[in-house]
């Protein structure tokens, strides 16, 4: 059987040389990839040059490094954060104002009150927040004067042209109703806000060109419905995130041209009409900017051979949980054996105490030695930025591999007087 064989951007000599001085586990992230990717997407939105333009504001929870946000900020993207402290993070860069849009949900009251000083853009999540937000800020000046709302159409979500396509918005905590939509713009205005932009994120990881163009479409119309029954302009639509990658070596990727392209019939077809051809686009993608452009690697340090035959790696669940509690596919490439046959079957293990704590089951792959590298790709979104501490297991470190070759440490690994730290003796 020969191996499914999915592009990396590292060798296995690099990964020689890079472990001389940090070793394994570690994330590691591809400068270049992270900056083609942003200027395809701004390609693909250039369009809106001639209407009300375009902002790609990164999903910071994501991947939440310091370094990988300023090549970003650096493409033109500005930040989609969810907490207190990712605002921290994006104020210690530099952005400010509408650089960041503060999208969260069960908010604190810290976290808005921050968010109001730092002037950023505030996304309400519920018509409750209205209240919530106008008595905190009662002696601070008041609502602010722009403000977007997040909406949630319930129900089902299936997209026409693909009918495995779907989710369920019902099911989500998320958003207005579309009654508590149009009562709330009303409220913000009577509050004194002056300009408005609505958010929504209606399916995940969707891997078909036709999610955001009928999402946008959904979006463009709902706006021209709430001009035409409030007189109430919506200057800013954010398409969110959804958009999806090919995690399997099998899946046609999606086309960020033919998205955009999609999005302008939709556009031109609703909005130009109605004489809003001033509205602004805006995107919060976190996994199709980075997922790709990062992966994780790991050493098989272990073997084991029961009922099943099993590599153990010095990776784990820790550092990589989406295998764990999502089931999800992350490929692996075993370093130096890409051309190799996959005649062996294997679960790739990691050492928690879960039996859950596996990268790969049942995964046909070359022959694993004691002490091959394993590529587990995808790894640049939602990898590092959701590990945790369970069995005393410490984060691993992040490093980038510069456009040049050179690769720089952008985040250490933590240590035990990380772990013991925050206790109190």
């Amino acid at each position: 059987m020969n191996q499914t064989i999915k592009p990396t951007f590292i060798t296995k000599e690099q990964i020689i040389d890079i472990t001389a001085d940090h070793p394994t586990p570690f994330h590691l992230y591809d400068e270049k990839g992270i900056r083609e990717k942003a200027r395809a997407l701004n390609a693909a939105f250039a369009w809106t040059e001639q209407y009300g333009g375009f902002r790609e504001y990164f999903a910071v929870k994501a991947t939440p490094n310091p370094h990988i946000m300023r090549i970003l900020m650096e493409e033109g993207c500005g930040f989609d954060c969810s907490s207190y402290t990712e605002l921290l993070l994006s104020e210690s860069l530099g952005a400010k104002n509408d650089d960041i849009i503060f999208s969260s949900n069960q908010t604190p009251d810290d976290d808005f009150l921050l968010a109001n000083k730092l002037g950023v853009v505030i996304n309400l999540d519920d018509f409750t927040h209205i209240d919530v937000l106008d008595k905190l800020l009662e002696n601070k000046g008041g609502i602010p004067d722009t403000i977007f709302c997040r909406y949630n159409p319930g129900g089902e979500f299936k997209l026409r042209q693909d009918s495995n396509v779907m989710d369920t918005p019902g099911d989500a905590k998320y958003g207005f109703t579309k009654e508590q939509l149009f009562d709330g713009y009303r409220l913000l205005h009577n509050k004194g806000a002056k300009s408005f932009g609505i958010h929504a994120f209606l399916a995940s990881n969707t891997k078909t060109n036709a999610y955001y163009p009928e999402l946008a479409r959904i979006l463009f119309e709902l706006i021209v419905e709430i001009k035409n029954k409030t007189g109430i302009s919506i200057g800013y639509v954010n398409l969110s995130g959804g958009v999806g990658i090919a995690y399997h070596p099998d899946e046609t990727p999606n086309d960020i041209a033919e998205i955009g392209k999609g999005v302008r019939e939709a556009y031109e077809s609703v909005l130009v009409p109605a004489g809003m051809s001033d509205v602004k686009i805006l995107t919060e993608l976190g996994r199709f900017m980075l997922a790709e452009h990062g992966c994780l690697i790991t050493r098989a340090i272990r073997e084991k051979h029961i009922y099943k035959e099993y590599i153990g790696v010095d990776a784990c669940a820790a550092n990589l949980m989406r295998p764990a509690i999502y089931k999800a596919y992350h490929h692996i490439t075993v370093a130096g054996k890409e051309k190799q046959e996959c005649g062996y079957r294997y679960d790739i293990a990691g050492g928690l105490c879960e039996n859950s704590d596996k990268f790969a089951i049942d995964r046909m792959l070359p022959k694993i030695d004691i002490g091959d590298y394993l590529i587990i790709h995808d790894t640049g979104a939602h990898g590092f930025a959701m590990g945790y501490n369970y069995n005393g297991k410490l984060r691993s470190a992040e490093l980038l591999l510069k456009e040049g070759g050179e690769v720089k440490l952008i985040r250490r690994a933590e240590t035990p007087a990380d772990y013991f730290a925050t206790l109190e003796v």
